[in-house]
This record gives C-alpha cells, structure tokens and sequence, in this order.
C-alpha cells in the first residue's frame, strides 16, 4: 500500500537523511510549539498519506508543514488532489530533499527520543524479529528499537500507548478481527482452535501505485482472493489473539480484494466454549465496548454494513447463531484507510501527546 506518515521535527532545520524507497507511514511527533505541533507527511500522494490530510486539515493542534512524494515532487497538494486545491497547504518534494537518512525502520532509529513515532508500517508490529524475517523476507532494521514498541491497537492497549515512545499502528485486516475477538479469548467465551477468518476489502488497500492487476478492467465484476495461507497480516493477528488468550492460537484467513473503493468486512467463524452462548459472546462485546466512541456493537439481528462506517473511524461489530450447533458467527467492518490505517493512527497520536483521543476524529460516516 501506498503510504502516508506525519511526523513532528524538534528541530525543522535539522531533517534527518531518507534514503529513496516506497515510503511505507511513520507517525513521528514531539512536544507542543505555541498550540501548534508541526507535522510532515512522507508518502502524501498515497491514499493512507490524503487521509491523514483530511484529518489533519482540520485538527486543532496539528499542523502539517512538510510533505513528500518523489513521484509527484514539485507539485501542489491540490493538482494532485483536486478536492483538496483550497487547502493551504505545503508543495510536495522529495524524499532526498527533505534531507532524512532513511526511511521506515532506519528513520526511527535515527531520532531523538523525545520524538513520539506512530509507525504505520509492518516494521514494528511482530515482536519476534524472526517472525518478522520470516514473513516480510528481510532481516529486522532496528531490533533494540522493536523492544519498546507498542502495538497500537487503541481500545485493546490505550494505557501502554499514552506513555509509549513508539507506537506499532495495526494493520487493516487485524483491526477488524482483533477487535472482535481480543476481548471474548480474554473471557474464555470461544475456543482457540477452529477460528475461520475470511476478510474482504476495498481496492484501496493495494495503493495508489499504477498496478495491471488494480486496473479497473481487471477488478471490476469479480472478486479474488489472494495471499492465501501466506498473507503477512496472519503473524500480526495471531500474536494478539495467542497474547489475549495467555496460549497459542493459529487461524485460517483468507483476505478477498473486493470491486469497491473502500470499506472492509472480516466475517469470523468460532467455536464458542463450552456452557457459551451466542447471547453471552454478544453481552460481553456490548459491555467491553459500551463507552468507546469509535466501535459499536449492533442491536439485535442488524448486519454490519461497510456503507454505514465509510469515511469515519469507527468500527461496527455483531454476533450471529452459526446453523452449527456451538459455533458463532462474528461480523465486523471499518474503512480501512480510517479505522484501518490513518484514523486510528491519529487516535493514538492524540492519546501519545495527551490530547482527548477523538480530537479530529469525530466526523460522522459518509453516506450513501
């Protein structure tokens, strides 16, 4: 995916050194500077980096003061993106000029440590740097900076991230099933074994990037599903569940690329535990989520819809009777550039720097 990272610069004069690369998101700030904490966005031009503009623009404290794009170097935030030609806004460079030494692992090593870093990429979320090896194919950048990096996961770890340093922002598809099924393995209400997880999202989540296989022509009128048995947000959901349930815990997913723009839906098949009903899964979820503004979970039969969170940071969740007997059937949906990338890195910037966590993030859905 294409990505987008806000950063904040003690010093604004003294950018650190990028070396020249798909810019994955880092989320770097620091303190306050008369009401105002300077942001920059690497990777602008993607549609995780506009979102992050969207939210920005009219966040109170935040201000954006640097942006790249090496493909779109020298251009306006508004030739890029019309919508946003009233924005007064800072042209787009390149990473080379912006004068960082590195990118993703290698730039957080490089700041100073009264920097706060949201890292929108997948360089911090495995903890196990082997596992990381494993899935991403290359060895670990910055293994001491992995040890005090907290997954980001804002309802699940809001306590560890208001102090954190370093925050590990989730990926898309681990959102809408972590959040689900954390707080239920916590209670002991559905089994380890035998969780079936078969997600499916938006375009987006591929990028901007021009790609044969993202045409309109070859998306448009079918589904796929790809990345099946290996895709590399498996490592990332079964850490938190096997942390939530204190054991290992292994799921089958399949991730579905869906002819749509955005929006994502995780539909995931459980065996509840034993004496467990589909009204006590439902209870539980309902309490566990009853005063967080961004998830929702359902009344009665309502089924999640990707429509009804489009453009917002929520999250919408219900429980159903699976037709086999002692198995449970959970929905749950967000947009996964929002809630799934750039809404939910705001949300922990917003707690790191002691901000009310929905500052910016309040905007309703966008509907129809």
């Amino acid at each position: 995916m294409d990505g987008g990272c806000f950063s904040r610069f003690q010093d604004e004069s003294k950018l650190l050194k990028a070396r020249k690369m798909p810019v994955r998101c880092s989320v770097v700030s620091a303190q306050k500077l008369d009401k105002s904490i300077k942001v920059g966005i690497l990777g602008a031009s993607g549609y995780t980096g506009v979102e992050l503009i969207r939210f920005l623009a009219n966040h109170p404290y935040f201000d954006i003061s640097l942006m790249t794009a090496d493909r779109k170097a020298g251009q306006s935030i508004g030739s890029v993106f019309p919508h946003l030609i009233a924005q007064d806004l800072p042209d787009l460079i390149a990473v080379k000029d912006a004068d960082f030494s590195s990118v993703e692992a290698e730039i957080i090593k490089g700041l100073p440590n009264s920097v706060k870093i949201v890292d929108l990429s997948a360089d911090f979320r495995l903890r196990d740097i082997n596992d990381y090896g494993e899935w991403y194919g290359q060895p670990h950048k910055a293994t001491e900076l992995q040890k005090e990096a907290v997954y980001g996961l804002t309802e699940i770890y809001r306590n560890k991230i208001q102090s954190a340093r370093l925050v590990a922002n989730p990926g898309c598809y681990p959102t809408t099933v972590c959040l689900p099924l954390i707080p239920l393995l916590k209670a002991n209400l559905i089994a380890l074994q035998n969780i079936v997880i078969v997600s499916n999202s938006g375009v987006s989540g591929a990028g901007r990037s021009a790609k044969e296989a993202n045409l309109y022509t070859e998306i448009s009128e079918g589904i796929f599903s790809y990345g099946i048995t290996r895709h590399r947000h498996v490592p990332e959901i079964e850490q938190e569940l096997s942390e939530a349930a204190n054991s290992r815990v292994t799921i089958s997913f399949t991730p579905t690329l869906m002819p749509m723009s955005r929006g994502m839906q995780s539909t995931i098949n459980v065996q509840m535990a034993p004496g467990a009903s589909v009204e006590d899964l439902k209870q539980h979820l309902t309490g566990f989520y009853e005063k967080e503004e961004f998830v929702t979970v359902l009344p009665n039969d309502s089924a999640p819809h990707t429509k009804y969170v489009q453009g917002s940071n929520r999250c919408h969740i219900n429980v159903f009777p699976d037709r086999i007997p002692g198995r449970a059937i959970i929905i749950s949906v967000i947009d996964n550039l929002v809630k799934g990338a750039s809404g939910q890195a705001l949300q922990n910037l917003n707690l790191m720097m002691g901000l009310p966590e929905n500052t910016g993030l309040s905007c309703m859905p966008l509907f129809p």
